[in-house]
């Protein structure tokens, strides 16, 4: 299952904090049936501890939250998304996706389908603040990003998952 996971690097650009800690893209992570994604996706993250989920899209424009790692997961729909910036990488993300965004990844809806459903949730329930490409910000959430913990589970595959490998420092 790891093999349909890819990490991507996406450092400091001097705008955005970025991280060393690789985002990571999970292919098909809820398979896509019969079911309701938007439920199979708020129970798969809540079962591995990533909690308080929210139903929405993903905001178009430029942002990242410097206290707190999140998963999002597509229920439905596809998105255009760009990650770390103007320099980053820009993923299609479609129906049963789902990708890891450490704390300090701006992330910016650059397209999407009228159909898109994103279930978003963070480990142990935190609650994310919004940070901008603010000069004034970005100190205060460098500080603030130091002190985001480890996740102790993979949103996705649980205890033993690719996040527990990859982002093990």
């Amino acid at each position: 299952v790891p093999e349909r996971v890819t990490p991507y690097k996406l450092p400091d650009d001097g705008t955005f904090p970025n991280s060393v800690l690789p985002l990571l893209a999970y292919q098909t992570a809820v398979e896509v049936g019969g079911t309701d994604l938007a439920i199979g996706f708020e129970t798969l993250f809540a079962a591995h501890g990533w909690e308080g989920s929210w139903r929405n899209g993903i905001y178009a424009f430029r942002h990242y939250h410097s206290n707190v790692h999140e998963v999002l997961g597509i229920a439905s729909g596809h998105a255009h998304v760009e990650f770390g910036g103007p320099r980053g990488e820009a993923l299609e993300l479609k129906t049963g996706d789902a990708v890891v965004i450490p704390a300090g990844v701006s992330h910016f809806n650059l397209g999407s389908s009228n159909d898109l459903l994103v279930i978003g949730a963070y480990p142990e329930g935190e609650s994310p603040d919004l940070c901008r490409d603010s000069a004034a910000e970005r100190d205060m959430a460098l500080a603030r990003q130091q002190q985001v913990p480890m996740p102790s589970t993979d949103p996705v595959y649980g205890g033993a998952g690719p996040l527990v490998r990859a982002w093990s420092r």
